[in-house]
């Protein structure tokens, strides 16, 4: 309502606000009764909430489950035995701080990052030049009340919504409200009955780029337009994450699979002699070992790295989590002026006197096509240079035109450069022909209009307007062909027509010209054009042609563009140009195939009316705004549904797979980890690997392997697969179910037990005689049990084996895993096809086989993790079967890529 022209109805006392501005005693009551003129903060959660939804929410929930279960089993044993070992205290800690360390890093990162209303307030001005009383005076910001009478000027941001009583060349930026990159002007008329669309309403934190004007504030705070968006921003509801659906996932399943395993060797325990104290031990045993501690730290960093190299590319992650969603990408919709093209204008090609010419684009004008003495082509470049804000810049005369720094829009820049190098200096033409009046561009009328005295006849004034082709021809009523003036006819709009289509059909962007010759006795020297009352014709004008322009697309969009493409993702192109030109710069960046024909295309080629052409036979399509803003919701999803290739008119994605993959490689040592304590209750032998090696693994060499692959280069063909659907692509799924516990997770698991089973036949044990051996094993009392060959063993002596066989099932899995993270470099490819160029993985391998070395070598280890020195030997009894998955999966690609869709494929492609 703020917006009507009867505004002075709004206050009581207006004629007193617009020249006088407000009392300091009204003032002061208005701000009390509104409040300052401040953003409400929206309700936000308290940090301490904040802090345990990142400790006890989602995979954090499992660990904290996982260290209870284990400080229970820890107290079992302190209650039912006289020594107690300390693993499950030990392992029980570790899960702790584990939790704790990782939440409090997550904390840290979203604290760091998802402060929305902190945006807002950076872009509300410190200070406001406001009129009360009838003097001019600089005041905070917060103190601007409705009523207030506020004088803005080029560089100052608006600091409130404000309706605009008088202005001199006002422009604003509107884009952080609208989107649009060019300077809307502002005057006191009203032009639309929508206020965000009219041009007497400055908005709250919009910037002022050139010119004067003076508003009253009509709304501060939370009731300007801006106030409006940020309470609905700050209200809306966050949905979870995919990443976030995915952990949630991933802990019912392997809840689920631990609770099964748990309870069923819970009773095979008892049903096989154990105590029920023991069986609980042993389902506790088993739930925890399940549990892949490292997960929760390495998706974090993982995430955290891939946003940083996101970063880099101009790419901008405020929510970790919302790394992960680029995997599931379908559809990128992108603007096109400065996005898909580098809005660097360039004249190309003028129409007038009924013929196309290229511009000449050289400095010394050796290339002209045309006669530059034409008439017409005088009038149409007098019309350039006059209706036209753009300025060179001081300073920068013995620079080539074409090389200066200009003021202005990138439309009428490429105007004045044309002009400037084919008739000479525009400013020197603008002070023979000095403007009287002007009608800046506008989104509703869609063209400039200026009046200038001629310089031929002081006493007569020059009507110069430039636009959109369609509406300015709309205005005139004659044409103008090699001088002389014509009526406008049918033979004339088509020709004007075929000029239009075949220039933006280059994809160019089309601007029509016309002037018209007031009546020095209608408008004599003086008279006073009023602008905002029109009180001069702006129609029956003469069209004198057309003017075109290419904006040449980014070197690197057409490949981009390729790229989501061969990844099944829909690339949409939104643009405020004619169809015709959009469809142009479509087809030249690749959005649009040069095989693809939309309706009209097929109209044409069949020589058929459009209605008589069924859409679904187009599979391009492109939309004019008009068409839009009618269209129906349901023939809108058809629409996008049954084209591939879309342009609304009128109005590196690499990353995103190599997310998906990094978070699949810490669930395949729970086999290797499970089945020594699996095969411990069942044949009842003794230990082969202990919780402190669980952890070692976990949460030591696994950890930087896995991160490695966050620097991983994606593969060849990564973006010519389809995007993940996060509804059924699972971050776990049964086919890597199978892979990591069926087949990969076996081998290793294999490696491991073959490599225990080596250590103890070398001290004496062959597998058959540990087979039920594990009571009289772990029986501290028994001193003298006998091995294979009749020797005799203490308790201690036994403890020393099997705690070196620990290290030694500990140090298998290491070279196995050199094995494992080579394969999960690629899905598809070959490793040979992939290379080892990612250095950082390369440097993983080395660290966990140092790490490995280093707690097994280290003095020292024996007492704090009861780790011990192995043979060298020992460490090569695992490399077989290393070589085995190497060469078992390099095979498995190889008939996926031989046999794509194959059975291999559907069953182990994960």
């Amino acid at each position: 309502k703020v917006s009507v022209p009867n505004i002075k109805f709004c206050f009581s006392d207006w004629s007193f606000i617009v020249f006088q501005g407000l009392t300091n005693a009204k003032a002061l009551e208005v701000l009390a009764r509104d409040g300052p003129n401040v953003l409400t903060p929206p309700p936000t959660t308290p940090e301490w909430v904040k802090f345990c939804r990142q400790l006890f929410g989602g995979f954090s929930l499992l660990l904290w489950i996982g260290a209870m279960l284990c400080f229970l089993a820890y107290s079992i044993q302190v209650g039912t035995e006289d020594e107690p070992a300390n693993d499950n205290l030990y392992l029980g800690v570790v899960l702790s701080a584990v939790v704790i360390i990782t939440g409090c890093f997550s904390y840290y990162q979203e604290a760091k990052s998802s402060r929305i209303m902190d945006s807002f307030k950076n872009m509300v001005p410190q200070q406001a030049l406001v009129i009360r009383e009838g003097e001019k005076m600089t005041i905070n910001a917060e103190l601007v009340v409705r009523g207030d009478l506020v004088e803005i000027k080029g560089g100052d941001r608006i600091p409130a919504d404000l309706r605009i009583v008088s202005a001199a060349g006002c422009k604003v930026d509107n884009s952080s409200l609208t989107g649009e990159s060019e300077p809307q002007t502002r005057t006191p008329e009203f032009t639309h009955d929508n206020p965000l669309e009219t041009r007497n309403i400055a908005f709250f934190s919009t910037n002022c780029v050139e010119g004067t004007a003076h508003g009253v504030v009509v709304g501060t705070g939370d009731r300007t337009v801006m106030g409006r968006i940020a309470t609905l921003a700050s209200g809306l509801e966050t949905g979870q994450t995919p990443i976030n659906m995915e952990i949630e996932h991933f802990i019912r399943l392997i809840t689920g699979v631990a609770v099964f395993l748990g309870v069923s060797f819970f009773i095979l325990a008892v049903v096989l002699g154990y105590t029920w104290l023991e069986a609980v031990i042993f389902l506790i045993g088993i739930i925890v070992a399940n549990v892949p501690e490292g997960l929760l730290a390495t998706v974090t960093v993982c995430l955290t790295l891939t946003a940083k190299r996101m970063a880099k590319k101009n790419c901008l992650v405020k929510n970790l989590e919302a790394v992960e969603t680029l995997g599931s990408t379908s559809t990128i919709c992108s603007d096109k002026t400065g996005t898909l093209t580098q809005n660097r204008m360039t004249v190309a090609h003028m129409w007038f006197d009924n013929m196309i010419h290229e511009a000449d684009t050289t400095e010394d004008q050796s290339g002209a096509t045309f006669d530059k003495t034409s008439p017409t082509w005088q009038a149409l470049a007098r019309v350039a240079g006059l209706c036209n804000r753009a300025e060179f810049k001081a300073g920068q005369e013995n620079i080539a035109i074409l090389k200066r720094d200009t003021a202005g829009d990138a439309s009428e820049n490429a105007l004045l450069k044309c002009i400037e190098l084919s008739c000479g200096s525009v400013r020197s033409m603008r002070d023979r022909n000095p403007k009287v009046g002007e009608i800046p561009f506008n989104s509703t009328n869609k063209y400039q209009l200026s009046i200038h005295e001629q310089e031929d006849n002081e006493k007569s004034h020059l009507l110069v307007m430039k636009g959109a082709p369609e509406r300015i021809l709309d205005r005139c009523s004659t044409i103008m062909i090699e001088g002389q003036v014509l009526p406008l006819d049918e033979d004339w709009i088509d020709a004007f027509q075929t000029a239009y289509m075949d220039l933006g059909g280059l994809g160019e962007r089309v601007l029509g010209f016309c002037h018209l010759q007031l009546s020095p006795d209608q408008f004599p020297h003086g008279f006073v054009f009023d602008c905002d009352l029109v009180n001069f014709p702006v129609e029956g004008l003469c069209f004198l042609g057309l003017m075109s322009m290419i904006d040449p697309p980014r070197a690197a969009v057409p490949d981009a563009v390729g790229k989501c493409r061969s990844a099944g993702i829909k690339v949409i192109m939104v643009t405020g140009d004619h169809p015709i030109t959009a469809k142009a710069i479509a087809k030249g960046v690749g959005i649009i195939s040069e095989d693809n024909e939309t309706v009209e295309d097929i109209a044409e080629r069949l020589n058929i009316p459009l209605s008589q052409v069924n859409p679904r036979d187009a599979k391009a399509c492109v939309v004019h705004g008009g068409d839009l803003k009618d269209m129906s919701a349901e023939y809108l999803d058809d629409l996008l549904r049954n084209h591939t290739e879309i342009v609304f008119a009128r109005t590196s994605p690499q990353q995103k797979l190599i997310i998906f993959l990094i978070l699949r490689t810490c669930v395949v040592f729970n086999i290797p980890e499970i089945s020594p304590f699996l095969l411990f209750i069942l044949a009842s032998i003794p230990l082969p690997l202990g919780t402190v090696t669980i952890l070692c693994i976990d949460l030591g060499t696994d950890m930087v392997p896995a991160i490695s692959l966050a620097y991983e280069t994606a593969e060849s063909d990564i973006m010519k697969r389809q995007p993940r659907c996060p509804k059924t692509d699972k971050l776990v799924n049964d086919k890597l179910i199978s892979m990591a516990y069926g087949q990969i997770g076996m081998i290793q698991a294999i490696a491991g037990f073959f490599t225990y089973f080596v250590i103890l036949a070398e001290n004496g044990f062959w597998p058959q005689t540990l087979l039920g051996i594990r009571l009289d094993w772990d029986d501290r009392f028994n001193n003298e049990l006998e091995d294979s060959y009749g020797q005799q063993w203490t308790y201690e002596q036994r403890k020393i084996v099997e705690f070196t066989c620990h290290t030694s099932f500990f140090v298998s899995i290491v070279v196995v895993q050199w094995a494992d993270l080579v394969i999960c470099k690629t899905r598809r490819n070959s490793v040979f096809q992939q290379g080892m160029k990612n250095r950082i993985l390369i440097f993983g391998l080395f660290a966990e086989t140092a790490l490995a070395a280093f707690l097994s070598y280290c003095p020292g280890m024996d007492i704090a993790l009861r780790m011990y020195p192995l043979k060298v030997s020992w460490w090569f009894c695992a490399l077989p079967y290393s070589l085995l998955i190497f060469i078992y999966d390099e095979v498995r690609k190889l008939i996926i890529r031989r046999s794509p869709g194959g059975w291999v494929e559907r069953e182990t492609y994960y």
